[in-house]
């Protein structure tokens, strides 16, 4: 089988996640090669194996529409000339005009989300507004041409299916202990000393660089109610992330959320690590308590498993895709209340018994999400489609 990874819109967080994981086990096996087409973003974060071919090619700097044409005019002679039977397009996006059947990964719920359209629209973001209606387009048509939509959870995939009245099947994305946890080596020496700085106060993690559908105004809100409710207790929130301009990809603005801490006078409760990398964040899960994850959106949340594998519990929004991803491992608030998420964090910072009852829990489920699995139901689907 020769497959052909349309992956130019992998440029941060579950994008390039799934390639880092991806690729290794496409690698292991013998029945297949794979020709690679990766932007800038996505090329430092993906490794060459023998049988994986990685292109590289610009296109960041380029407006959505400049962007789209360009991959429908000239994609199709790099799928011939790599030979492939199968396109994989990763980003949301088909290329119309394939030259061979093509399996398309819809996996950007803000197309279909009316919460981030009037988050847009109350932050007076009309141009991300807009961008985001154009982009909603193209992938709703996008799925009309790709010969198989694959959504990463149940959840999204009854979205899509409403959305655009095509048939979208499900596979879950995975998780590979074994890739994880290798890299022993320690947090650089300023990360290490800033986490072991908050000792003795409860730490809660969110893993995330910051933008809008991330809901960290109410997650920085609940910050403060824990405070004010557990006054004998330290409380610190870790982020991955800083809440300054130029510090995160894309155009999200930072002031409101950074304003907020100042505001709330949670500036020494909330640690901001900057970004880590992807190798290293088990160390970080390990040194934290809980892990928080207040997304008004979502498709499958990769944090959440990785948290899991580490034996934290969580505390999330009650987002149909958290309840399935979570399967019981979690606790659930409703996503824009402040209160309600302090309640659920307090709850469990005052429930040993609780704590190590959803630590288990997730253990188990974690065990239940497997890239290797993943990879070869891919393949199965994509050889069952170059057949027919």
């Amino acid at each position: 089988m020769r497959l052909f990874i349309h992956a130019l819109g992998a440029s941060a967080g579950g994008g390039l996640t799934y390639l880092r994981n991806l690729l290794p086990q496409l690698a292991a096996r013998t029945d297949v090669s794979v020709t690679v087409l990766a932007g800038n973003s996505a090329r430092d974060a993906v490794s060459n194996f023998n049988n994986i071919e990685i292109l590289d090619i610009s296109v960041e700097n380029r407006g959505v529409l400049s962007r789209f044409w360009w991959e429908q005019r000239e994609i199709p002679a790099f799928i011939r000339k790599a030979g492939a039977e199968v396109l994989l397009s990763t980003g949301n996006f088909a290329v119309w005009n394939s030259p061979v059947p093509q399996i398309l990964l819809s996996r950007n719920s803000l197309y279909t989300s009316t919460d981030f359209s009037s988050d847009l629209r109350r932050r007076n973001e009309y141009r991300m507004w807009a961008d985001t209606r154009l982009k909603g387009y193209i992938a709703r048509k996008s799925i009309q041409r790709a010969h198989l939509t694959l959504a990463p959870s149940e959840a999204f995939a009854q979205e899509l299916r409403a959305w655009s009245g095509h048939d979208v099947s499900v596979l879950h994305h995975g998780f590979n202990g074994d890739y994880f946890f290798q890299d022993r080596a320690p947090l650089s020496s300023e990360i290490e000393a800033t986490v072991r700085g908050t000792e003795g106060a409860a730490r809660l993690l969110f893993v995330s660089h910051y933008n809008y559908y991330r809901n960290f105004e109410t997650l920085l809100r609940a910050v403060a109610l824990v405070k004010e409710r557990r006054p004998s207790g330290r409380i610190r929130l870790l982020l991955t992330c800083e809440l300054a301009p130029g510090k995160n990809p894309g155009s999200y603005r930072t002031e409101e959320a950074s304003a907020l801490l100042r505001d709330l006078k949670i500036e020494e409760e909330v640690v901001q690590l900057g970004a880590i990398p992807y190798r290293q964040l088990h160390h970080l899960y390990k040194l934290s308590d809980v892990y928080v994850s207040p997304a008004y959106t979502e498709t499958f949340a990769h944090p959440l498993v990785e948290a899991m594998a580490c034996g934290m519990p969580i505390v999330a929004s009650d987002l149909p895709v958290h309840r399935e991803i979570t399967d019981g491992a979690g606790l659930f608030f409703d996503r824009f209340s402040p209160s309600g998420l302090a309640d659920k964090i307090t709850h469990l910072l005052d429930s040993p018994a609780l704590r190590a009852d959803l630590r288990q829990r997730g253990l188990r489920r974690a065990q239940s999400f497997s890239w290797k699995d993943h990879a070869d139901r891919l393949v199965a689907m994509a050889s069952a489609i170059a057949a027919r």
